[in-house]
């Protein structure tokens, strides 16, 4: 058995779907199990899609995902080029093959010609005609011009497209990994161009020159595929035999609250769609990404691989080595399946208290710098990130969960002190504030210990007091333990926000 070979073969032309990004991982994780090659190959034949630093940006996700390519634009490879724009010439010669062997033809209609196609022929039943075997030998080309015409257009460089011939009353069917046996009929299918009038191939004729020319051996992509399937699959027998077509997998779709989950629905439904921030080029509008929205790649991928797929167990949590011994393509639904956000955000939570700090502590450092809070103990840093995890849904919580631990509270929930205070708070925190500086040695216990013996003796609730003093640190009546606060910002600062807040709460 030849080794596995798998590719990813995005065009840039955007953000990173996180449809795409599963197919990716599906990818990954099939050729990882078998000990194969994971390829990515830039399809960027249409030059009027084609969008500036798009294949930067895809693979930037990649590597965020990590799922790093064995071969590349960007780390090489034995079959390189990787970008289909780098391999124009060769697309051309197996165009002609098609041609000399009569599975295709050169076109010389113009837009015009076409555009009165479309409405000569419309009807009632078919009211988008499309270029295929009921209207081929009505048109400008190599099937109905004298040969010496077709040469002298070729001569003088007239612009023309090439197009496979799609036989008649044909069933075309092969064996997808998912859906099993499919079959079209090739009369519904139109004649497709394979090779355009600037000479790029379209993604019909690449993919499968392509595919044999690297040696694919298993080809995963989206089900919006399939009706293309049996074009491709012509393009195999035709020039390769289709003994050397992949095995090939249509991955179903990914659906959102109401359909196809598509790369514009992110604003309608107010969650990302794409895997990180997109910046487009042109309008400049951004669309936000999983990444920046404060997800842990370990979650994103561990979402993603579970949606469609499961490995007939209860487990739901997976590393990205767990996926890999687990994973199995006879496993993936031919169901779509369904997008769930508050699902997501349950495996970000899950993820960020099961990894070590360490793990996300420079990207939380970002979000606290980028909101002009700097951070210069990286050790406090980690301490307070700890102490905070089990109340984080998403990486962006941490800032708002933790920021009383490097900045004193701005305001107070005096809402909820008002109620509670009197005189004998004031006395209480008056007498507390002398107490906690007699303290020697701050820890949890010494802390504790002196804040309940003054409730003690003074003879007050101590539900009541601890919410007051958290108010005091934390500004609200959120946070880890109120003791374990007060020993992490240490003594000195405990008294400055008990001294502040008595001064504004003694107004009451």
């Amino acid at each position: 058995m030849s080794k596995v070979r798998v590719r990813f073969a995005p065009s840039p032309t955007g953000g990173l779907h996180l449809g795409g990004v599963r197919t990716v991982l599906y990818n990954y994780l099939f050729a990882k199990k078998q000990g194969g090659d994971f390829v990515v190959r830039i399809e960027d034949t249409d030059q009027t899609r084609f969008v500036e630093g798009a294949e930067q940006y895809i693979f930037n996700c990649l590597t965020w995902c990590g799922m790093e390519p064995d071969e590349s634009p960007v780390t090489g490879g034995p079959y390189a080029p990787y970008r289909q724009s780098e391999r124009k010439e060769l697309y051309r010669q197996y165009a002609e093959q098609l041609i000399r062997d009569g599975f295709a033809y050169y076109a010389f209609d113009t837009p015009e010609e076409l555009e009165k196609m479309r409405n000569d022929f419309k009807t009632a039943e078919n009211p988008s005609p499309q270029y295929d075997g009921k209207v081929r030998m009505q048109m400008k080309n190599s099937l109905t011009l004298p040969a010496d015409d077709v040469k002298k257009l070729l001569d003088q460089n007239t612009r023309h497209v090439v197009r496979i011939k799609m036989t008649a009353n044909e069933t075309i069917s092969f064996t997808d990994i998912i859906h099993h046996e499919v079959s079209f009929d090739s009369s519904l299918v139109d004649d497709k161009v394979l090779l355009k009038a600037d000479g790029m191939p379209t993604y019909h004729l690449a993919v499968v020159v392509d595919d044999y020319l690297m040696k694919i051996t298993h080809a995963f992509r989206g089900e919006e595929w399939l009706s293309s399937a049996p074009v491709h699959v012509l393009l195999w027998k035709y020039l390769f035999g289709l003994e050397h077509m992949p095995q090939w997998a249509h991955l179903p779709l990914i659906m959102g609250p109401s359909g196809k989950l598509s790369k514009r629905d992110g604003a309608t439904y107010g969650f990302p769609v794409f895997a990180m921030n997109w910046i487009d080029p042109k309008s400049n509008e951004l669309t936000e990404g999983f990444k920046e929205k404060g997800f842990l790649p370990e979650a994103f991928i561990n979402l993603l691989a579970v949606l469609g797929w499961n490995d007939g167990s209860e487990q739901e949590m997976y590393s990205m080595d767990e996926l890999i011994a687990h994973f199995s393509l006879d496993r993936v639904h031919a169901a779509g399946a369904k997008f769930d956000y508050e699902k997501a955000k349950w495996f970000n939570h899950e993820w960020i208290k099961k990894l070590p700090v360490t793990n996300y502590q420079q990207r939380v450092k970002e979000i606290f710098e980028s909101k002009n809070v700097t951070v210069t103990d990286d050790k406090y840093f980690a301490k307070v990130l700890v102490l905070v995890k089990e109340r984080c849904t998403l990486l962006t919580d941490f800032y708002d969960q933790a920021i009383f631990f490097f900045v004193q509270p701005a305001n107070y929930d005096e809402a909820s002190v008002k109620p509670k205070w009197d005189n004998e708070k004031q006395d209480f925190f008056t007498a507390l504030i002398t107490g906690y500086n007699a303290i020697s040695d701050w820890n949890l216990i010494s802390i504790e210990t002196e804040f309940k013996n003054l409730a003690t003796e003074k003879n007050i609730k101590l539900g009541e007091l601890q919410m007051i003093l958290r108010v005091m640190l934390v500004g609200s009546k959120m946070g880890p333990g109120v003791f374990v606060i007060e020993e992490t910002i240490g003594k000195t600062e405990t008294v400055n926000r008990i001294e502040k807040a008595l001064t504004i709460f003694s107004l009451f």
